[in-house]
């Protein structure tokens, strides 16, 4: 069985003000192109499929584009919701939806009942896993402390206790939306992180024949059996050098894979760019950067007159300006932002503490912070879940 896995079309999203809902028109018209002409059996789609839980009309009209043209293939498809989707939204109509054979699978209590298509070599069991939040899914799985582990391990035994059901020889394909241990994230997926962890090991998906991952945003190989697609788009300039695709995957007789990366078409190369404005406008070697999006770092001593408009003159598709003078890191006109980048919040509000009194937070301090932070998260979670 020949699948075609992807994941995080985010559908609605703009890139730094760029409305990419014409680029998302054009992977979706790639995917269906691509599911034609290369044979593929069955779609995965591992969840984000919008970018918010209440996504604008022209988003919502190019993902009933986007059912109906995977309908018309008779190609059977697999979605699951991701943790920007509100799945409750997204679920709508599934019963009649999964008649056309496009299948809605949101919601937790049904990690356990998979799709089951058929090929020449016998049934393959699809289990979708939409993203579970600990915090509203730990009394379903039934367990104590809710952690991203605790809950896809409970779904998991859940998966496998199906799966041990069925005929012998029968495979199984999982979709899930977190994070895996050894994926590396990008500045454009949302903090999922509970308890001071995020990550959960790829060991917990042992048993399956494929694990088709949605989430982190850069395609990635976990193990042979555990993948990222990764989104088709970019959405952060940390994505600069991400190769966008899909992956085409072949599931033998015996549950065997092989993969494939199949290339997205990208509107528009990304760039970042660094120097002092002068350097930027006169280097030769950034000449292959000037059709690209730009992120530009100016490291000017002092802040130039008009910087983006003359930037605009040989970058016309600049997009973010930072300014980032070269000081030593004790130098205290080092910028706020600059001493808080890539911290976590965790890591921020311990060093307001030894700050304030002058020593950091003790253990049981370290562990009142990580909960208050994750009822934060928790309740933003609820109160998205119920709009």
């Amino acid at each position: 069985m020949r699948l075609l896995h992807t994941s995080d079309w985010h559908l609605g999203r703009a890139f730094h003000r760029v409305n990419m809902l014409g680029a998302q028109a054009g992977f979706i018209g790639h995917l269906v192109t691509t599911v034609r002409e290369r044979g593929v059996d069955a779609v995965v789609v591992s969840g984000d499929v919008y970018d918010r839980a209440v996504p604008p009309l022209a988003a919502v009209e190019l993902f009933d584009d986007a059912l109906h043209r995977l309908a018309d293939l008779g190609v059977p498809t697999v979605m699951i919701s991701g943790n920007h989707d509100s799945a409750r939204r997204l679920g709508v109509g599934a019963g009649l939806i999964g008649r056309a054979g496009v299948h809605l699978r949101t919601e937790p209590s049904a990690c356990g009942t998979p799709v089951v298509l058929r090929d020449d070599f016998g049934d393959v069991a699809f289990y979708g896993l939409p993203y579970l939040e600990p915090a509203l899914v730990k009394d379903e799985f039934g367990v104590e402390k809710p952690g991203h582990e605790a809950v896809l391990a409970a779904a998991m035994d859940r998966v496998r206790a199906d799966l041990a059901s069925r005929a012998r020889g029968t495979r199984s394909v999982v979709l899930a939306h977190a994070f895996v241990t050894g994926g590396e994230a990008s500045d454009s997926e949302r903090d999922i992180t509970v308890g001071g962890v995020a990550a959960v090991p790829a060991g917990v998906f042992d048993g399956v024949d494929y694990a088709a991952l949605g989430h982190l945003h850069g395609c990635q190989t976990i193990t042979e059996r555990v993948r990222y697609s990764g989104s088709p788009l970019p959405y952060s300039f940390s994505e600069a050098d991400h190769r966008k695709s899909m992956w085409l995957v072949d599931l033998d007789a015996d549950g065997g894979v092989t993969a494939e990366r199949v290339d997205c078409p990208v509107p528009r190369a990304l760039a970042r760019i660094r120097g002092t404005l002068e350097e930027l406008l006169a280097d030769p070697g950034l000449a292959r950067h000037e059709e690209a999006w730009i992120e530009a770092t100016l490291t000017d001593a002092v802040r130039p007159a008009d910087p983006m408009a003359r930037l605009a003159e040989r970058f016309p598709h600049t997009l973010s300006l930072a300014f980032a003078p070269e000081r030593a890191p004790e130098d205290p006109d080092v910028s706020y932002a600059q001493r808080l980048a890539d911290r976590s919040d965790q890591e921020i509000a311990e060093d307001f503490v030894a700050h304030v009194r002058g020593a950091g937070p003790d253990e049981h301090e370290q562990g009142v912070l990580r909960d208050a932070f994750d009822a934060v998260r928790a309740d933003e979670a609820v109160r998205e879940v119920a709009r």
